[in-house]
């Protein structure tokens, strides 16, 4: 450990993980067999600042970052020091058979015998929810996985799955992983995408206490202030924005980015500390995924744990009230 990093990390639970988990995951997209010593930094650096939980996905780079992942993980020797989300059974082979045959695909990328959480990348309505909570059971029966969730599946689904869970005796689902940030988007970044942001979806979390792995926390980097409502124009012609403006540019968003900024100035941090903090200080059981591409990017994204958000100050950021 190096001893000049401040280690301000904060953590919770997940039910059937008998590790604490940081209120912070890396994502692990820039991780890659083509850049290891890269993908090494960037991890050391995070799991020396506190972090422990990774999140790993089936697609991610067509394996190649979960080898990473793998390879990290055996060379620095921290399997049980480590939290692991790893993802599968993505669209097109969001079902049974799909799901089985990604997780052993995903055991053997990441020299695994065991993941902490396996989350279902995606829910495939058309198959009934049953068959998913025997099949990740079995599972979990087999010591494969700790336990499992679901990855942009509905509230409505995660109920009924665990309804259905509680009457055949089974475990159900212990978390998921949604959209959550200050920024409303406009339109799933990506098909088959949920978000968790509306007081419906809310109310529904804090009542549960359903842990909520929050993806895109930072809105895709909406609140960096590199972006106003005069790029509106530019983003059609400009693919480096457009993606952003696709999904976050509309007006209430820019006036969420103005109290942002004002806040931001008052209590003397970054724009995305604010946005980052306002995602932590819900009054859910929330975790939130980052995905920074340099190890500034990391440091200063965990400044956010601590900045103190008043219940007023995170009603105001989002509603202006």
């Amino acid at each position: 450990m190096n001893e000049s990093v401040s280690n301000s990390m904060t953590y919770g639970n997940v039910e059937g993980v008998d590790k604490k988990i940081s209120r912070v995951v890396m994502g692990s997209m820039i991780a890659h067999t083509d850049r290891l010593p890269f993908t090494f930094e960037m991890f050391d650096d995070f799991f020396e600042r506190g972090g422990n939980c990774i999140d790993t996905g089936h697609i991610y780079a067509g394996g190649a970052s979960e080898k990473a992942v793998g390879a990290w993980i055996k060379a620095r020797n921290v399997e049980d020091d480590i939290a692991l989300i790893a993802k599968g059974a993505h669209t097109p082979n969001c079902n049974p058979e799909g799901l089985t045959s990604q997780l052993h695909e995903s055991l053997e990328r990441l020299q695994l015998d065991t993941v902490d959480i396996y989350m279902m990348h995606r829910d495939n309505p058309e198959i009934p929810v049953g068959e998913f909570v025997e099949c990740l059971n079995e599972h979990k029966n087999a010591g494969r996985i700790r336990t499992f969730g679901g990855s942009n599946w509905s509230r409505e689904r995660l109920q009924q799955a665990n309804e259905y869970a509680a009457q055949k005796g089974l475990t159900g689902f212990s978390s998921s992983s949604v959209n959550f940030s200050l920024a409303q988007w406009n339109e799933p970044m990506w098909d088959g995408c949920i978000a968790g942001s509306d007081s419906e979806s809310k109310a529904w979390y804090q009542e549960t206490k359903l842990p909520l792995f929050a993806w895109s926390s930072q809105a895709s980097g909406f609140f960096t202030g590199r972006f106003s409502p005069q790029d509106r124009a530019e983003a059609m012609q400009n693919p480096q924005i457009f993606e952003v403006a696709r999904v976050w540019f509309n007006d209430d968003n820019f006036a969420r980015l103005k109290r942002v900024q004002k806040l931001a100035t008052e209590k003397g941090v970054g724009t995305t500390q604010i946005a980052l903090a306002y995602v932590l200080r819900q009054t859910l059981n929330i975790f939130a995924l980052i995905g920074p591409q340099t190890i500034e990017e990391t440091r200063t994204s965990l400044i956010a744990l601590g900045v103190a958000l008043s219940p007023k100050e995170v009603r105001w950021l989002d509603a202006g009230e």
